[in-house]
């Protein structure tokens, strides 16, 4: 019997280098209010209604000695639960990135990086630590859903864009 080789499945590549590199994801500020704890918490309660702001920044920093130029990206999360006119909780939370962007990527594409794809990759850790804060002031953890930050950032250029054009008119 003869041994036949058989074609490999797997294909090698040179793997591609990202033009962005991430030096740290941290809690900048971290604000929770329990008000009306006890009482907010003890059974029999109403379902409270929660309202969720999420909104994004970004910061240059100084520059690197590789040339590369360096952000802080802050993505703000505001989080309140009422029940009627009563705070049950209210909750704060600036996660921040610190990253760099490669020197050869040019200018007008920053910003799309630093206001999209940074908070994409920054969303999941803030989620969780606003779940684990709420589980731990005795609530339900709160799960966000889901953010469009690419749709957020097409709204917001494209409101100034018209409020450009209105100023030039």
């Amino acid at each position: 019997m003869t041994e036949q080789n058989q074609a490999s499945d797997t294909i090698q590549a040179t793997p591609r280098m990202v033009p962005l590199a991430v030096h740290a994801q941290y809690i900048k500020d971290l604000s929770f209010e329990n008000p009306n704890a006890p009482q907010s918490l003890l059974p029999g309660q109403p379902v409270p209604t929660t309202n969720v702001n999420v909104t994004m920044d970004a910061r240059k920093l100084d520059a690197m000695p590789n040339g590369n130029t360096a952000y802080e990206v802050l993505l703000h999360i505001e989080a309140s639960a009422m029940r009627g006119d009563k705070a049950v909780f209210l909750v704060e939370l600036d996660y921040a990135v610190a990253c760099s962007i490669a020197k050869d990527v040019p200018d007008q594409h920053h910003h799309p990086i630093l206001m999209i794809e940074i908070p994409k990759l920054a969303f999941p850790f803030a989620r969780q630590i606003l779940a684990e804060v709420t589980s731990q002031a005795g609530y339900p953890p709160m799960l966000l859903n889901p953010v469009d930050f690419e749709g957020m950032y097409r709204e917001q250029y494209l409101a100034q864009v018209k409020a450009a054009n209105a100023s030039a008119a």
